[in-house]
């Protein structure tokens, strides 16, 4: 069981500025998750391999390839700022 004690330590390593009412209401639903892990614990998973999602699916990208954008003129002429064929961006460091 999770105290308010331990709810307030949490919270205070992750920087979070709790109210009285959050944290009574945190220690109850931290509870009630660890009691639902606990049923969890109750299940026979010896045969059940490991995975890491429900389904299987795979990424689907497009390769890289290289292209040259064919008017430069017009995508620069949309910049707010540039100076030549360069977009100029505000300085961000010094030196």
């Amino acid at each position: 069981m999770i105290d308010l004690e331990q709810v307030r330590k949490v919270a205070h390593l992750a920087r979070l500025e709790l109210e009285a009412g959050e944290e009574e209401q945190f220690t109850t639903q931290l509870n009630s998750i660890l009691e639902y892990v606990e049923q969890l614990n109750e299940l026979d998973t010896a045969d059940v391999p490991p995975t890491t999602r429900a389904i299987e699916v795979s990424n689907i990208h497009r390769a890289d390839q290289l292209e040259t954008f064919g008017d430069r003129e017009s995508l620069l002429s949309n910049v707010p700022d540039r100076e030549d064929d360069f977009i100029k961006v505000p300085k961000i460091m010094e030196g």
